[in-house]
């Protein structure tokens, strides 16, 4: 995925993961540094996390939360009470955080920002609470609030900062598809839709931002600079944002509220920003900014890498040290005690390990250029293996031998034709046999005098059976054989064995062709009766009967029945749209109301650039039926 952004430094929002569900290929990516801020109660919800790539940047400090209030790892202080030297300053004040009617451990609860300092500037990766309901209207505003305090008081202490994230926040009309269609259905007008609370704040705190009246008390003051509309300063339709529910990506009818800010003296550092729309994979897509390789600070030009990482690791742009563990924040995900001290799995077989001279030679078989030595075990420790695993599927677990498993760290040098054929196993080995297959029973009379099997299969429950007429007659050598017909072919063996001599078709010690004479007699009752004569020791022939048809009256027809319970859990057709002629897509009612929880069916098209149903376009049309209304089973018979 790094390789695909192409950035060196990645931040990412609503990761909804918790501390429990981190993994290795999440916290132990190759040459790059983590930093999680996570939520401390929901499960699958919110959640920040910042990617620096260690070859070109190295944070010297890092935290999470906006108010200061929450501790680092390991410790119970919190940052706000740290040393000067180890915070980053600009927590708010305890006025500024009376204004808001959320604590301050709550704001921070729910894992939304994550805070690194670079020598440069303070970078701050937030997650903003979205505008879903009423309930949430508090602690949105509030989230603000702080968040406008934290940046202010900063840039007071001489601080640059950097703003990226989901703000959840459309700047202006410019930066969402359905501003008209908001507008009428609140009815509101162009100044009050950008004088709404969260809008109002959101552009006091951006250059050039659309404020009406004056400014709120202490805000009067822009600071940050919207890089991507800095470059792009009339473009429409560029939009960060679309809701999956009415697939609205296709026809780009969204919103752009994923932004990348910085202080308004930082503005000449980049050199390129904008969106990247064509990137899948979630309902936003990816904003970046690109910072210039040389840049002006305080009235020099230094190299972006100087002043991107810990005084001393790089002086003009070249590494003069490398990262070790004494650079990482407590603050890292390499700390985390699940994953300190170890290694990704691609870096374990990164490096060959040097082998000693006796070991390298001791043995042919052994697999080098891995932490572990593994051995390939000949063929016959495979067999034995084998053995073993077919014995204890058959013996009960207390007569199996207790099993030693094989050290793979010691070599193992192959054994000779000469010896593998004469000593397979030592003589201090126990010998395990292979035990014997579970046979048949070999009494004759058992076999013969079977007549089923039972229901073997589902099918058999819904497949008449045919029972087979048999009866029992003499060898000639005192034995009883009992002999069967077959009402399909004649034969006392299904259709796909072959028969064999056996007393079941033997007569007089004569083989008995499956395809004996057959006649067909009338019976009284109009049917046809199927005979067959087999010749008796006695000379009396013996004849079996089919049953009639009359025999088989309580037996469901097969077919019938497949296409019953095929009606029965088959869905019905989907409608087809007015316009398209295409199959509709079934959905379901969420609002609250009379019809709430009721399905319906809709075109299956992705809305257009204007958010409505269009007549006679490529975009979604106005079919609309109610599931209730639809019987697609009638429609198609």
């Amino acid at each position: 995925m790094f390789d695909i952004l192409e950035a060196d430094i990645v931040v990412m929002q609503e990761t909804k993961i918790q501390r429990k569900d981190l993994q290795d290929d999440m916290v132990l990516v190759p040459g790059w540094d983590c930093h999680f801020s996570l939520p401390k109660h929901k499960k699958g919800y919110s959640g920040v996390v910042i990617y620096t790539r260690q070859s070109v940047c190295a944070p010297i400090r890092a935290e999470e939360g906006i108010t200061g209030i929450l501790c680092p790892p390991s410790s119970s202080t919190s940052y706000s009470e740290l040393p000067e030297d180890q915070q980053i300053g600009g927590y708010p004040s305890y006025g500024q955080l009376a204004s808001s009617t959320i604590d301050a451990t709550t704001l921070d609860s729910e894992g939304r920002c994550v805070i690194l300092e670079f020598p440069a500037f303070v970078l701050m990766g937030v997650y903003s609470p979205a505008n879903r309901d009423q309930t949430r209207d508090d602690f949105r505003l509030g989230f603000l609030d702080v968040l406008d305090a934290r940046v202010r008081n900063l840039v007071d202490q001489g601080k640059r900062v950097v703003l990226t994230g989901d703000l959840n926040i459309s700047r202006e009309e410019l930066d969402t598809a359905n501003a008209e269609e908001s507008m009428r259905k609140n009815g509101l007008s162009g100044e009050e839709y950008a004088s709404t609370p969260a809008r109002r704040l959101f552009n006091q705190l951006l250059v050039g931002g659309k404020v009406f009246g004056e400014s709120d008390e202490g805000r009067e003051r822009p600071l940050l600079w919207d890089i991507c509309r800095g470059f792009h300063p009339t473009r429409k339709g560029m939009f960060t944002c679309w809701e999956q529910k009415i697939n609205a990506r296709p026809g780009n009818y969204g919103a752009r509220i994923d932004y990348v800010l910085c202080s308004e003296d930082m503005k000449d550092w980049f050199c390129d920003s904008n969106i990247q729309e064509g990137l899948l994979g979630s309902d936003h897509c990816p904003v970046y900014a690109v910072l210039k390789d040389k840049i002006s600070l305080n009235g020099q030009e230094v190299d972006v890498r100087d002043v991107m990482n810990p005084v001393g690791m790089f002086k003009d742009g070249k590494r003069l040290r490398e990262c070790s563990m004494k650079d990482l924040q407590p603050l890292s995900g390499k700390l985390i005690p699940e994953f300190d001290r170890r290694r990704n799995i691609k870096d374990m077989f990164s490096r060959k390990p040097s082998l000693p001279a006796a070991q390298s030679t001791e043995s042919s078989t052994m697999l080098k250029g891995s932490p572990t030595n593994v051995v390939e075990q000949p063929s016959s420790m495979l067999e034995a293996a084998d053995e073993r695993r077919v014995a204890s599927s058959l013996v009960p677990a207390q007569a199996l031998p207790p099993q030693s498993s094989p050290n793979p760290a010691l070599p193992v040098a192959p054994a000779s034709p000469a010896s593998s054929t004469n000593n397979k196993r030592s003589h201090g080995e126990t010998s395990i046999s292979r035990p014997l297959k579970r046979s048949k029973s070999v009494s004759t009379s058992a076999q013969t005098t079977t007549t089923g099997k039972g229901q073997q299969s589902l099918k058999g429950f819904f497949k008449p059976k045919t029972p087979a007429a048999s009866s029992t007659i003499g060898n000639g050598n005192g034995d009883m054989v009992q002999v069967s017909g077959s009402l399909e072919n004649g034969s006392s063996q299904p259709a796909d064995q072959a028969p064999e001599p056996t007393k079941s078709n033997v007569i007089n010690g004569t083989p008995q062709s499956p395809t004996t004479p057959k006649a067909l007699t009338q019976a009284s009752n109009g049917t046809f009766e199927q005979e067959k004569h087999i010749n008796s020791p006695t000379g009396s022939p013996t004849t079996t009967r089919k049953p009639t048809f009359q025999d088989q009256e309580d037996v469901h027809d097969p077919v019938v029945s497949k296409e019953s319970w095929s009606k029965l859990f088959t869905k019905p057709a989907a409608p087809r749209c007015e316009s398209h002629n295409e199959p509709c897509i079934s959905m379901l009612t969420k609002k609250s109301g009379f019809n709430c929880g009721r399905s319906f069916w809709m075109c299956a098209r992705p809305v257009g650039p204007t958010g409505t149903k269009e007549r006679n376009t490529q975009w979604r049309c106005q079919t609309f039926i109610w599931c209730s209304d639809w019987n697609g089973a009638l429609l198609e018979g």
